[in-house]
């Protein structure tokens, strides 16, 4: 229900729904400009900072798979300059223009409430895309920024206490980085509902609705889409961007990404180009049939420094995750 009204309300401000008219416009200099501004109220991107309501320009977006944070809930935004269009590139990332800025909110329910912790901007500039982490701070009324990064205890709904990274600004470009430039990794058509990319081509937003052959299935309905779709896909949002020929990652020689269809290249029966603590005692990336001796599973169960993949923005096992990877490993024919 939350999923339908996210899309319903995502309509209705492409759409043109009205807004208050002394609301104040998303300062395209505080993005286009090179210094760091100071606060995330200085860009303009919220009518109202606290309750995340996007404003006008500002765009609300989900993906089909997210990458996982500790189980942070995300509220992603788009934010496009007026008289401009993003490009539909194939079916990887949306091809967004100078001014463009990509905006996540991380979230946790601390004591039966929503608490905002932080939020990441990528901007858009004329040098490149510029990556800023902001904290927000307890009274929730605005976040600043934060280019050394924080660490801030949290415990779970059930209890449970686990210490939450906020990256630095180097830190960011570890995993943004591709080709040694930093590049937005979400918003890939592929990722993306139809219907979404369909509604922005239809306000003006973008030039054409990007042809997809074999979309990542929604997390929600993993149950629904083969194992070995929804596995790839978990892979491919949360390893890909560091795993892939233009990586971090790549001298490894694994290629988690989606459209790799190379079996040996995503790890089956493959192995790790250097042994050492991450591998364990194991000799395969992924081994068929046996997802517990297969390095793969070895590392995403993991939380120790040198063995955790991936290596930053997680403190946490992803349970889920880790068993449609289990399940998928464990169903290939051995």
């Amino acid at each position: 229900m939350k999923r339908v009204l996210a899309l319903a309300l995502l309509v209705l401000a492409l759409a043109g729904a009205t807004r208050a008219a002394e609301q104040p416009p998303v300062s395209d200099a505080a993005i286009l400009e090179e210094g760091f501004p100071q606060t995330l109220g200085a860009f303009g991107f919220f009518s109202n900072l606290e309750l995340q309501s996007p404003a006008h320009g500002v765009i609300p977006y989900r993906l089909n798979i997210p990458l996982w944070s500790d189980g942070a809930e995300k509220l992603r935004f788009l934010y496009l300059p007026a008289g401009v269009q993003a490009h539909g590139a194939g079916e990887g990332l949306l091809d967004l223009p100078v001014g463009a800025a990509l905006i996540k909110t991380f979230a946790f329910e601390v004591a039966g409430q929503r608490r905002l912790i932080e939020t990441r901007v990528l901007l858009h500039r004329a040098s490149g895309w510029t990556a800023l982490p902001y904290r927000w701070n307890e009274q929730q009324t605005e976040a600043r920024l934060a280019l050394a990064g924080a660490r801030i205890d949290l415990a779970t709904p059930t209890g449970a206490a686990f210490s939450y990274a906020i990256p630095n600004k180097n830190q960011c470009k570890e995993c943004h980085a591709l080709g040694g430039m930093v590049t937005p990794i979400g918003p890939k058509a592929r990722n993306l509902a139809a219907s979404w990319l369909k509604g922005l081509h239809g306000a003006g937003k973008l030039d054409a609705v990007p042809t997809v052959s074999h979309r990542i299935p929604l997390w929600e309905a993993r149950g629904a889409a083969p194992i070995a779709q929804a596995a790839r896909g978990y892979l491919d949002v949360n390893c890909a961007h560091c795993h892939n020929p233009a990586g971090s990652a790549s001298n490894s020689g694994l290629d988690l990404r989606w459209q790799q269809d190379d079996p040996a290249r995503y790890g089956v029966m493959k192995r790790p180009v250097a042994a050492g603590r991450g591998a364990g005692t194991f000799e395969f990336d992924v081994l068929p049939g046996d997802p517990a001796h297969s390095i793969l599973t070895y590392r995403l169960a993991s939380t120790e420094g040198g063995i955790a993949m991936p290596e930053l923005g997680r403190a946490k096992v992803d349970p889920a995750g880790l068993d449609i990877v289990t399940r998928w490993i464990a169903s290939m024919p051995h």
